[in-house]
């Protein structure tokens, strides 16, 4: 079966994020690319609780690099960044099955250099926000469920 969507995670740095990242596309289907270096060790208790037991359920790749996954996953489906930097919002991106959606680290989001390779997104904010942006995994579970409600690839 393909995926509904691919899920990659530049250089993930806190182990609950991408535990609950992992625990979400587990859930969906979607395939999960952790591209490194990671923050953290992958055994780590920490992401292992976050993702519970669920990590056998997953279609997890690990890349050495970006340029890595861009040639493993293709040029064929749109590539969406979220970032709090872009000014399209990320609503009004037409998804496909097999689309891809891309995080940065925690601590400084995605690249210049990545965000100019792909379309980068936000998720919009009130202007006068006090805080710059939504936690990895909550803004990974918005955009996820954004793009999955516009595939009705699950039965929700």
């Amino acid at each position: 079966m393909s995926t509904p969507l691919h899920i990659i995670l530049v250089e993930p740095e806190i182990p609950p994020n991408t535990g609950n990242i992992a625990r979400l596309c587990g859930c969906t289907g979607c395939t999960l690319h952790l591209v490194h270096p990671l923050g953290f060790d992958i055994s780590e208790k920490q992401l292992r609780r976050a993702g519970l037991d669920y990590w056998q359920y997953l279609d997890i790749h690990h890349h050495q690099n970006w340029q890595e996954v861009r040639e493993f996953i293709g040029t064929d489906n749109n590539w969406y960044g979220l970032s709090s930097k872009a000014k399209n919002s990320f609503w009004d991106a037409k998804y496909s099955a097999g689309d891809v959606l891309v995080f940065g680290p925690e601590t400084r989001g995605l690249s210049i250099e990545i965000l100019n390779d792909i379309s980068p997104v936000t998720i919009p904010m009130r202007d006068d926000a006090p805080v710059r942006s939504l936690n990895l995994s909550n803004a990974c579970s918005v955009a996820m469920f954004e793009a999955l409600r516009q595939l009705k690839s699950l039965d929700l």
